[in-house]
């Protein structure tokens, strides 16, 4: 899974021309900044937790860090971020190539609010050197995001 997964679930969206294809790495968010040549913050980190024993998505602004309290409270346990196998599971994309888009499971994404007063944004798109250039409301769509909610510092 990966690159082609993501491309044709961008399909849907007409966005699947969006996706950035880098000679370099993209796997982290200073990384996929130079690569892109924006600030760190436009960057869209997606992190994967297991809550209880279910997985969901958060989408978060590269600049932004998740508040254990917050989560706790919205989620009613403590972070727990997948592992290697576990993103291979249910997410069907490596570490650092992990995205809303394309998923091997059905996964709830929610959007982070540190990303609602961005105008272009650039999450991965399923590899290591990948990205997508896109506004908040087409991530909000092609991600077929549950709500937005505020779990960040």
């Amino acid at each position: 899974m990966g690159l082609k997964e993501a491309r044709e679930h961008l399909r849907l969206f007409s966005l699947e021309d969006r996706i950035i294809e880098f000679d370099t790495s993209s796997a982290t968010v200073d990384l996929a900044a130079e690569a892109v040549g924006c600030a760190p913050e436009f960057i869209v980190k997606t992190l994967a937790f297991m809550v209880k024993e279910e997985p969901i998505i958060i989408l978060l602004a590269g600049s932004a860090r998740i508040d254990n309290a917050k989560f706790r409270k919205a989620f009613h346990c403590k972070t727990k971020m997948m592992n290697e196998e576990q993103l291979l599971t249910f997410i069907g994309h490596p570490a650092g190539g992990v995205c809303p888009f394309g998923l091997k499971t059905e996964v709830p994404v929610y959007i982070d609010e540190s990303i609602k007063n961005l105008e272009t944004v650039y999450p991965a798109a399923g590899t290591k050197n990948t990205a997508v250039r896109m506004n908040v409301e087409e991530l909000e769509k092609a991600s077929r995001a549950v709500s937005w909610i505020n779990v960040s510092k």
